[in-house]
């Protein structure tokens, strides 16, 4: 499994990860999610959606009834959370269906 970083950084920095990446073809270690801007990366990592990942981070995998019950949520708003985590990811280690929430924590 990739690491995610999420992070915030210049659109055209992003860019030009993308088109090393594009050039050489070879993908890199980690997974990246980069957002123009700490408003931005808040609007869409909502406090609910972030306690999520900290609750999974390093618990492998897990059903989403057992993700669900590890934040106390409603099983439904947690598989909609990770669904729409999910959307845009090429490896889609998340699929709808599966029952399966691989995610580990990033080791130093």
């Amino acid at each position: 499994m990739k690491t995610v970083i999420l992070d915030v950084r210049d659109p055209e920095e992003a860019m030009q990860d993308f088109v090393d990446v594009w050039k050489t073809g070879k993908a890199k270690e980690e997974a990246r999610i980069s957002f123009a801007t700490p408003e931005l990366l808040w609007k869409v990592l909502t406090a609910k959606r972030w306690e999520l990942l900290k609750a999974l981070c390093g618990a492998g995998p897990v059903t989403v009834r057992e993700a669900a019950k590890r934040v106390n949520r409603d099983i439904k708003a947690v598989h909609s959370d990770l669904h729409r985590a999910a959307q845009g990811r090429s490896d889609r280690s998340y699929r709808v269906g599966t029952g399966r929430v691989p995610i580990r924590n990033r080791q130093s």
